[in-house]
């Protein structure tokens, strides 16, 4: 073993108040963007690319996870903690900086190589620090942390958008990343075996290629070129090509970057693939919904921030919950239950959001959404912990806290892509009334979410477009929440517990 432990020197009331600041950088981020986009749109430009701000962070978060989280069994938590914090505010330097759309691209970027780190070295920590019956209680802490951002990221982001600056909305994490430092080097100590290692960077650039392929051609098929189109075509095909190549390499490598025996095993299979669903759900919605909310029904970016809160207070309040639940009905039970709720609230998502929706009934289906995906992601992440001893369970939350961030950047360019696919095809053969006035690509929804329009009939028909997008990416909703209720049926009911801290 690597590592000896983390628990006998650390403070671990300190340091789980430190792992809650540091998770609270990430869920701040995460909410307080999304309410700003129309705003960010607005002065950058390049609707069709907006998307981008979310699938690049989060595929730069999703392909580091797997080489923090095997660092993290190898060199510490703390070192690789402080590295993720340190990048992540960088990266948020860098954001409030941008002059362009591709700069807050690339700036989005950095931000996502950082919190690749912090979030799932945060959760590595308290599956050391606590058992299985503290996590309990500890989940419900950590996911509040998710309800305090829910309130005032999109609040923050909301009145920086509407009344300064949306740059404003990125320098926020600076004191709280000073913050975590500053408690985590006082009071968190851990006992470290230091030895060689053999990093797999075969494995990382093949890995972080696939993807990046694979996202790049759903966001730009039918927008730069044609879905059928040859450059289309070949990205796909070289994607694919070193993803498949992934697995050769892994086989051979010393240590790989993303173990293969993590997907042999029922219940970390079920668990990858319900936070694969539940960051997937995470990012249509919450990515989506303030559009919908400020570009369909009209309202400001602090109303379209009330109904996104409505969405990541739900989780953690569900995820307290779930830890009393799993508990009594086992794993497997309670993350079906959070299933169900994730499919309800996407059928409502579908049938009810609409032109005239009231803002409370889209806030009420995200809160229902919120319910099922604290209800189901909680329980599984806790799971996958508990079968694994103490030197693995870094690559174990690491794979998970890939699998969520993997989840929602192909999830946002999915959506992305079915968005700007329907916009496209509404622009280009619009009724003939409007048919003048109406710019023949998905950015002419900046009419809609720039404010008043001189043509008030074509303003109407994007709005109408609008929602018609929306809505198919709602319908997205319903399919993720049946896979998820299908993965969990590999679970077993009963998970047999590790009941160690380490």
């Amino acid at each position: 073993m690597a590592l000896s432990g983390v628990g006998l020197r650390s403070e671990r009331g300190p340091v789980l108040v430190a792992v809650m600041v540091s998770t609270g950088l990430v869920a701040l981020d995460s909410t307080i963007i999304a309410t700003a986009v129309p705003s960010v749109v607005r002065d950058l430009g390049g609707f069709s690319q907006f998307p981008w701000l979310f699938s690049v962070y989060l595929l730069a978060q999703a392909v580091t996870v797997p080489l923090y989280g095997k660092f993290a069994d190898s060199l510490g938590r703390k070192p690789v903690l402080f590295f993720g914090i340190g990048v992540f505010l960088l990266g948020s330097v860098l954001c409030g900086a941008a002059w362009s759309m591709p700069a807050l691209i690339i700036a989005r970027a950095v931000q996502g190589i950082g919190a690749g780190a912090v979030q799932p070295i945060s959760m590595t920590v308290v599956g050391d620090l606590y058992t299985v019956e503290e996590r309990a209680r500890v989940q419900g802490y950590v996911a509040s942390v998710w309800g305090i951002a829910s309130v005032l990221g999109p609040t923050l982001g909301g009145l920086f958008a509407e009344y300064l600056s949306w740059r404003l909305i990125f320098f926020v994490n600076l004191p709280l990343g000073a913050v975590a430092i500053w408690m985590l080097v006082r009071h968190f100590a851990e006992s470290v075996e230091r030895r060689s290692h053999r990093i797999d960077f075969a494995g990382a650039a093949t890995l972080t290629g696939g993807f990046t392929l694979i996202i790049l051609g759903l966001l730009e098929g039918g927008v730069a070129w044609p879905w059928l189109s040859a450059p289309t075509l070949v990205i796909f095909a070289l994607g694919v090509a070193l993803l498949v190549a992934f697995v050769p390499i892994e086989r051979r490598a010393a240590e790989p970057v993303l173990p293969l025996w993590v997907l042999r095993h029922r219940v970390l299979v079920s668990g990858s693939v319900i936070a694969l669903v539940a960051g997937a759900v995470l990012i249509g919605l919450s990515s989506f919904l303030p559009t919908y909310a400020q570009g369909v029904l009209g309202t400001g970016p602090v109303v379209a921030g009330f109904a996104v809160a409505a969405l990541t207070v739900g989780w953690p309040l569900a995820a307290g919950l779930s830890g009393r639940l799993y508990l009594r009905i086992g794993f497997r039970d309670t993350a079906l239950l959070g299933a169900l709720f994730v499919i309800a609230g996407s059928v409502l998502a579908a049938t009810l959001l609409r032109e005239h929706t009231s803002v409370w009934t889209a806030a009420g289906v995200a809160f229902v959404l919120g319910i099922g995906l604290g209800l189901s992601a909680s329980p599984t992440l806790v799971a996958s912990q508990s079968v694994v001893g103490w030197a693995q369970r870094g690559v174990v939350t690491g794979t998970n806290m890939f699998s969520r961030s993997l989840g929602s950047a192909v999830g946002a360019a999915v959506f992305g892509a079915v968005a700007n696919a329907t916009l496209a095809a509404r622009f280009a053969h619009p009724p003939a009334s409007v048919s003048g006035g109406l710019p023949r690509d998905a950015d002419a929804t900046s009419l809609v979410l720039g404010g008043p329009s001189e043509r008030p009939d074509v303003a109407e028909y994007v709005r109408s477009s609008l929602q018609v997008a929306t809505h198919h990416v709602f319908l997205g909703l319903i399919v993720l929440g049946v896979v998820g209720a299908a993965a969990l049926l590999l679970m077993p009911r009963r998970v047999e517990l590790v009941r160690t801290a380490g």
